[in-house]
C-alpha cells in the first residue's frame, strides 16, 4: 500500500513539474514577445515613424501635432445672407455667433499664421455651461461633452500621411481627394472601399485620386486598437487619425482637422469629395461629371443632395436632437454628410472662415453654415442619394450604374455591386 502511494507521489509530483515548466515557458515567451511589440513602438522602422507621428495620450499633456502652421491671409469676411440668416436669440449657439460677428468686425479679426496649440486650449468649464445654458444638466452626456469642447479646435495628429499627395510625375498635383468618415473598429468597410470605388489610381486624362480615412480614438468602453491601427496605416498608407473622441457630436470636429491637414498636406487638390465609408459610389461617372464643369463652376462647387427647408429635431431620444436651448432656426440649405463634392480652392477660405462660426453639433448642417457664411450656394445634383433609393432598385446593377453616390450599403453590397456595374456582361 505504501509503495502504491508512493508511485502515485512520484507520478503527481511529475505531472505537476511538466505543467510548471510548460507554464513558465509560455509565459517567458509572452513577456519575450511583450517587450518585442514594446521595443517595436518606442523605435519603430523607420517606414513607421513617418506613419505614427505619436500615439500619446492625454494631449492636454503632450501636443504631438506636427502639422506646419498655416500661413497668414486677409481678414476674414462672411456674407451678408448668412448674418441675416442668425437669429437674434438667447439661445447658447446663436449668442456665440453674434459674439464672434462683434469680434470679426473689430481689429481682433484674425489676419497672422495660424497658431492654434490645443495643449493650451481650455475646455468649457461645467459651472460656465450651467450659467449659460438653464437646462444644461438635462443635456445627453455626448451633448454635455460637445459643448465642453467647442473652443478646442485643432487636435493633435496621431497617425499622419505627410506624403500622401506628393508625386514627382506632376508635382503634388491631385484632381481628387475622397476624405472619408470612418471610425477605428470599422476595417471591414474601409477595406470594401479600398478595393472598389476608393482605389487610388490615376484614371484617363490624369486624373490622379488619392484616398483617405478620417479617424478620432476609441473610447473606454472599447478595445484598444492601436496595435491594428498602426499596422493598417502602415501597409495601406491612407489612414489619418486625431487625438479626440470619436462620437457623432464630435464629426464637426473631425471635419475642421481634416481641412487643416488637407491645407498643409494637400495644398493642390482640385475637388474633394467628403463622405461616410459606408457609400456606394461610382468613381468613373463622378470623375465625367467633374470634367464638363467650366472653370467658374468648379472654382465654386459645392454638390450633393441638398437638404432644404428643415428644421432642428427636438427629440431628445433622437441621434440629431438639438435643445431649444442650444440653438434656435431653422437650417440653411446643405448638402447632405453621407457624401457630397467641393472645390479644393475653397479648403483655405473654409478653414479660415470656420474660425469665426460656433462648432455645431451636427457636422453636415456645420458645413452648409461655412460654405452659407462664404456665400456659396449649394447645388443639387440627382445622382447623389443620400437617403437610399427604392428598395426594389437596391440590387440593381443598372441603376446603380448611371448614380454617383448612393447611402448605405454593407462592405458585401458594396463588393457585389461594384462587380456586377463593372461586368462586361451587364446589359442596361
Amino acid at each position: 500500500m505504501k509503495m502504491r502511494h508512493a508511485k502515485v507521489f512520484v507520478a503527481i509530483a511529475l505531472s505537476s513539474s511538466a505543467f510548471l515548466v510548460v507554464l513558465y515557458s509560455s509565459l517567458r515567451s509572452d513577456v519575450n514577445l511583450s517587450r518585442k511589440l514594446f521595443m517595436q513602438e518606442v523605435n519603430p522602422a523607420p517606414a513607421l515613424q513617418e506613419v505614427i507621428v505619436s500615439m500619446t495620450t492625454p494631449p492636454v499633456l503632450q501636443n504631438t501635432d506636427l502639422l506646419p502652421p498655416l500661413i497668414s491671409g486677409p481678414p476674414v469676411e462672411i456674407s451678408d445672407n448668412y448674418r441675416k440668416a442668425i437669429h437674434q436669440s438667447t439661445a447658447f449657439w446663436n449668442r456665440k455667433q453674434h459674439s464672434l460677428f462683434r469680434k470679426l468686425d473689430s481689429k481682433d479679426n484674425v489676419t497672422e499664421a495660424d497658431t492654434g496649440d490645443w495643449s493650451k486650449c481650455s475646455a468649457i468649464s461645467l459651472e460656465s455651461l450651467s450659467t449659460n445654458i438653464q437646462d444644461f444638466k438635462s443635456y445627453p452626456q455626448d451633448y454635455q461633452d460637445f459643448l465642453s469642447g467647442m473652443e478646442c479646435r485643432d487636435p493633435p495628429i496621431l497617425i499622419d500621411q505627410p506624403h500622401k499627395c506628393q508625386s514627382e510625375e506632376d508635382d503634388g498635383e491631385v484632381y481628387l481627394l475622397f476624405a472619408i468618415k470612418s471610425v477605428p473598429g470599422s476595417f471591414e468597410r474601409r477595406q470594401a472601399v479600398r478595393q472598389t470605388w476608393g482605389q487610388e489610381k490615376v484614371y484617363e486624362g490624369g486624373l490622379r485620386v488619392r484616398t483617405v480615412f478620417l479617424l478620432g480614438m476609441w473610447s473606454v468602453d472599447d478595445p484598444n486598437l492601436r496595435q491594428l491601427l498602426s499596422f493598417e496605416a502602415r501597409h495601406f498608407g491612407d489612414l489619418l487619425q486625431w487625438d479626440f473622441k470619436d462620437t457623432f457630436y464630435n464629426l464637426t470636429l473631425k471635419e475642421n482637422a481634416f481641412f487643416r491637414w488637407s491645407l498643409t498636406r494637400c495644398p493642390r487638390v482640385t475637388f474633394v469629395f467628403k463622405g461616410d465609408d459606408d457609400v456606394f459610389v461610382n468613381t468613373q461617372t463622378m470623375l465625367d461629371y467633374l470634367r464638363t464643369l467650366d472653370a467658374n463652376k468648379a472654382s465654386t462647387l459645392y454638390l450633393g443632395h441638398i437638404i432644404t427647408n428643415t428644421d432642428p429635431v427636438r427629440d431628445h431620444y433622437s441621434k440629431y436632437y438639438v435643445p431649444n436651448t442650444f440653438y434656435e432656426g431653422g437650417y440653411s440649405p446643405y448638402a447632405g454628410g453621407g457624401g457630397f463634392l467641393f472645390s479644393g480652392n475653397l479648403l483655405t477660405a473654409l478653414y479660415r472662415v470656420s474660425k469665426y462660426i460656433p462648432f455645431f453639433s451636427i457636422d453636415d448642417v456645420y458645413t452648409g453654415l461655412c460654405f452659407q457664411a462664404l456665400g456659396i450656394k449649394p447645388e443639387a445634383h440627382e445622382g447623389f442619394k443620400t437617403f437610399d433609393i427604392r428598395q426594389e432598385d437596391r440590387e440593381n446593377a443598372c441603376v446603380h450604374k448611371n448614380l454617383i453616390l448612393v447611402h448605405r450599403r454593407s462592405p458585401q453590397q458594396t463588393l457585389r455591386l461594384w462587380r456586377y456595374v463593372h461586368s462586361p456582361l451587364l446589359t442596361c
